[in-house]
């Protein structure tokens, strides 16, 4: 049908036809066996490439599972891990594209010029979005908190539960979940870094020798400081300066506890207990409670 078509339509159609067809093996033929290899070749290198940055950041991960103390640099490592590879994903891709694009002769011009614009339409509407995760990337990058840190951030106090690149997850001590953006992060306080410090006010009667009271003290604390149930906890010796204040018929005397991160509550409690006892045994007064004076007006009629 198609001959009797051909013939219709006479030989200077048939020619153009033969021409085609001619001009279309001859392409065929150049990109099966010059264009079709490069741009294999390009895929192959993209995948290398790619399974080569997924390998380093494998070992990375693998790194802090081995050698790094739990919980305070894995999170870290692993979340710049992934970011690593996104990263790697769109950018050798995208290079791969372009790449391929070019070497079959496809104007790239147009195309450039409408990601361009897209981008900066995109970059506009999501300005808030970009800046949680570069902050969110420096947070990380700094090493400003981990999960499991007590911090507070952007006024709201509580434990780290999750983190990523745009937003942090905090739960504070009623069990209240907050989810902060990471562009609000503009002040970190982190209470779980390295050491805490407490400070015990200890208030006893203003008549009890203070020589006596700071030995009692000084006492307490090398015992709490050397028992095997808190040895680990305590990073410094206990520290007695002396009396803080003086009034209202009591002297109240400093005592400065430095401990391990979240350790410091149950050694704070433990000393409290402890002073208590000691006092009791040692006919210590402690000072004098709040008092209050109720007074009452009265009239008289003739």
């Amino acid at each position: 049908m198609l001959l009797a078509l051909v013939k219709a339509l006479g030989a200077p159609v048939a020619q153009q036809m033969r021409e085609l067809l001619t001009d279309w093996r001859a392409d065929s033929i150049e990109f099966l066996h010059v264009k079709a290899p490069k741009i294999l070749l390009i895929l192959v290198i993209a995948v290398v490439v790619l399974r080569v940055v997924h390998k380093l950041t494998a070992g990375m991960v693998a790194l802090r599972t081995r050698r790094l103390p739990p919980g305070i640099r894995g999170q870290q490592i692993a979340t710049l891990a992934s970011v690593l590879n996104s990263v790697a994903n769109f950018v050798v891709w995208f290079v791969a594209i372009l790449t391929v694009l070019d070497l079959l002769k496809l104007n790239l011009g147009p195309l450039l010029a409408s990601a361009g614009i897209a981008g900066l339409a995109i970059g506009f509407g999501a300005q808030t979005l970009v800046k949680d995760f570069i902050n969110g990337f420096f947070v990380l990058l700094e090493d400003q908190y981990n999960i499991g840190d007590a911090v507070k951030l952007a006024g709201v106090k509580g434990t780290v539960e999750d983190m990523t690149l745009r937003r942090t997850v905090l739960r504070d001590d009623d069990g209240t979940v907050h989810i902060i953006p990471n562009s609000q992060v503009q002040i970190v306080s982190n209470t779980t870094r390295d050491w805490a410090q407490v400070a015990l006010h200890v208030s006893v009667a203003y008549n009890e020798p203070s020589d006596k009271i700071i030995d009692l003290l000084k006492q307490v604390g090398e015992e709490i400081r050397h028992d095997p149930q808190f040895q680990d906890d305590i990073v410094a010796d206990i520290q007695v300066p002396g009396i803080d204040r003086v009034g209202n018929g009591e002297a109240e005397y400093l005592v400065l506890v430095k401990t391990r991160p979240r350790k410091q509550f149950a050694v704070t409690r433990e000393f409290r207990r402890r002073i208590k006892e000691c006092f009791e045994k040692n006919k210590i007064q402690a000072g004098l409670p709040g008092r209050v004076f109720v007074t009452t007006q009265t009239t008289s009629s003739n």
